[in-house]
């Protein structure tokens, strides 16, 4: 089994939750896929986290997971942790998503609560200790009631830190009131990492105590990620502003699929857009998603092209 302590001691930083790169609905774009691996890694990134909402886990066919799970842990090799979603609506499926990817080489299985029908909170937590105790892999709690309309509430994630193959908590609620009682609940565990998921509460979630973020935007611009996490660590107030406001101009993208409000939707397709568009992997969203349209693509465009402009994007060709 992994050893939880030394994995923990390494979850710190811009865990990215990688795209799934598609060159048709049921096959992996596998070129693309290799650039996009070695873009995060050369852009020094912490850990890669697959099958997310980012990664459109929940909207991608068993079997094209599991291919995408098996070709990323061999191209990366063990030189930065890999995380894998493996929430279904099915506990069997996600039971076996977890075994695959322990037999594939992955580090960590991260888990939200089950789709459908909403858990009651005894539930949830006998369903992850189930799963925990039975998985090779160690387990990261995923808390993302927009998507799934059940929070793992404070209470229950203290519960579940007696239990010690759950090993971290990955925060996409937005609510930093939430994020501030689960880093006080969790300062016990030495073993433990708090990650917060919307990128623009970084660097308040690391003043918090948070140990990192699982920030979508280093899909595309990983190495901006990294410094300002860093800038942030080390307390260089300056710097943070700078990149916080690269972040923001990034964050653009995420609107242009959804002029009314960003949605999990429109980021998967701003990323997906943003990298086609830096000729780095296909920009198909898994079905039932459609694609950008011309107008929106060239929007992206305009968007990445101010970043280009101030030195900030680069290309897949110059890595």
């Amino acid at each position: 089994m992994v050893d939880s302590a030394k994995l923990t001691s390494s979850l710190r930083g811009i865990i990215v939750p990688m795209v799934s790169p598609l060159a048709a609905a049921d096959r992996l774009d596998t070129a693309g896929l290799e650039r996009l691996v070695d873009r995060l890694i050369h852009g020094g990134v912490h850990g890669i986290f697959l099958l997310g909402s980012c990664g459109e886990g929940p909207s991608l066919d068993p079997s094209l997971q599991r291919e995408l799970v098996e070709r990323v842990c061999q191209q990366v090799g063990g030189r930065i942790p890999v995380l894998v979603g493996v929430t279904d609506a099915s506990a069997q499926a996600t039971a076996a998503l977890a075994r695959h990817s322990a037999e594939v080489g992955a580090d960590a299985i991260v888990v939200a609560p089950p789709f459908y029908f909403p858990l009651e909170q005894a539930e949830l937590e006998a369903y992850v200790n189930q799963l925990a105790d039975a998985s090779p892999l160690p387990v990261i709690l995923y808390n993302m009631p927009g998507l799934t309309k059940v929070t793992f509430e404070p209470e229950t994630v203290r519960r579940l830190m007696d239990n010690s193959r759950v090993i971290g908590l990955k925060d996409s609620s937005g609510d930093l009131s939430y994020f501030r009682e689960a880093r006080e609940l969790t300062r016990g565990r030495t073993d433990w990492t708090l990650l917060v998921g919307p990128e623009h509460l970084l660097t308040d979630a690391m003043a918090l105590g948070g140990d990192g973020g699982v920030s979508g935007g280093a899909n595309v611009l990983p190495q901006l990620y990294v410094q300002l996490y860093e800038a942030a660590r080390t307390g260089f107030d300056d710097e943070v502003a700078a990149f916080e406001s690269d972040v923001a101009r990034l964050g653009h993208i995420y609107s242009v699929a959804s002029p009314s409000g960003i949605t999990a939707a429109s980021v998967v397709k701003g990323l997906k857009g943003a990298l086609a568009t830096l000729n780095v992997c296909s920009a198909l969203p898994a079905p039932p998603l459609a694609p950008l349209s011309a107008v929106q693509t060239e929007q992206v465009k305009q968007i990445l092209h101010s970043l280009r402009a101030a030195g900030e994007v680069v290309t897949a060709s110059q890595q």
